[in-house]
């Protein structure tokens, strides 16, 4: 970026000077252009070859003039459009641009007459200095489509990287899975392990779930019209139930069902994942909200919290792969409900408002059905 400004400037600074000497020599033109018609005008010089004096004036074939009497009448008119030059207000209008860019030139005809001429630069001259701001959109334009491609490659980089780190956890959690399931099998063959086998298959449950869940990571997973206030109401008691009775969970869900395209068990794990880190934010006493709500066509599902809050200068960045405060976490989380939220539901999910100390409102927007 650093080099194309650079490279910017330099042409700017360079076809400005190059300007500036076209516009001292279109100036130099005129001026001689000025004297030959003032020879043609000498009553002195009828008797002598003037042949030469008019190949000057006809030499004139790009620089626009006008001649003008000393009130401004206009007598003559040099280099324009011989359709418009019928309407007298173009060389009007003409005229006064003239008299605005450029100090007229004044010659002396017979008993101290005195002519103007007025002129403007050449069509070459503007096209001259419109060329470097050209260059530099199209230098812009090239630099803006580099870096959109080098984008969508990175992009489609992340992207693979995603897929094979969820297929391959995926099945990583599968090979033991099956195991466990045999293990439990044979506990339910003998006597006394109800109560034991009833929690395995809890968990067992639960780590099917997210085998499935990280399976679906890796490809487009299929959305169906759902009722948001149901797959948010098991998601919120899954996660209050596993967490500390210092902290106090509100639900606020209207009662008329609300219907968008989902997939349950990945919008699940997005409020789960929010849920969580709120719960991390808190460390102690505090309170978590959880709301549903209808505007318009959308739905929104906004999740406070009263923990320490993000700082501003982290708002724009908790949302990229990486991000995390705990020591131990590998900030992933929020990068998952990002893409989720956004690649595969189409949706919206930002941190509606956080202050330090206070507390973190992470909202969701979502199409209704």
């Amino acid at each position: 970026m650093l080099c194309a400004l650079i490279i910017g400037v330099a042409i700017l600074w360079f076809t400005n000077s190059l300007v500036d000497d076209l516009s001292r020599e279109e100036r130099t033109k005129v001026k001689i252009w000025a004297a030959a018609t003032e020879q043609t005008t000498n009553i002195d010089n009828l008797d002598e070859d003037i042949s030469f004096v008019f190949e000057v004036i006809n030499h004139n074939k790009t620089i626009p003039v006008i001649l003008t009497d000393n009130q401004g009448k206009i007598l003559y008119d040099k280099n324009f459009p011989v359709k418009k030059t019928q309407n007298k207000d173009y060389l009007e209008n003409q005229l006064r641009l003239m008299q605005e860019n450029h100090e007229p030139i004044v010659f002396e005809y017979a008993d101290g007459k005195r002519n103007k001429i007025y002129y403007k630069d050449s069509i070459l001259l503007t096209r001259l200095k419109y060329f470097p701001y050209v260059i530099l959109i199209v230098v812009s334009l090239f630099i803006i489509i580099g870096y959109l491609a080098f984008s969508a490659s990175r992009k489609s980089e992340q992207n693979k990287i995603w897929a094979g780190m969820a297929r391959e956890t995926a099945h990583q959690i599968g090979t033991p899975l099956s195991s466990l399931m045999g293990w439990v099998a044979l506990l339910q063959d003998k006597e006394g392990n109800d109560d034991i086998v009833l929690e395995m298959n809890k968990d067992i449950l639960r780590l099917q779930m997210i085998t499935e869940r990280f399976s679906k990571i890796g490809s487009q997973p299929e959305l169906h019209s759902q009722d948001i206030n149901k797959v948010v109401q098991r998601s919120f008691y899954y996660m209050k139930d596993r967490s500390s009775a210092k902290i106090n969970f509100r639900l606020d869900i209207g009662e008329k069902a609300t219907y968008s395209g989902l997939n349950t068990q990945l919008f699940g794990w997005v409020i789960e994942n929010i849920m969580r880190n709120a719960i991390d934010a808190i460390q102690g006493k505090g309170e978590i909200k959880v709301e549903v709500k209808e505007q318009g066509k959308r739905t929104f599902v906004d999740i406070s919290d009263t923990g320490k809050g993000i700082k501003s200068t982290q708002l724009k960045t908790v949302f990229e792969p990486g991000y995390t405060t705990k020591q131990r976490g590998w900030g992933l989380g929020l990068s998952l409900v990002k893409r989720i939220v956004e690649d595969y539901h189409k949706g919206q999910v930002f941190i509606l408002h956080s202050e330090p100390g206070k507390g973190t409102t992470f909202r969701i927007s979502l199409a209704k059905n």
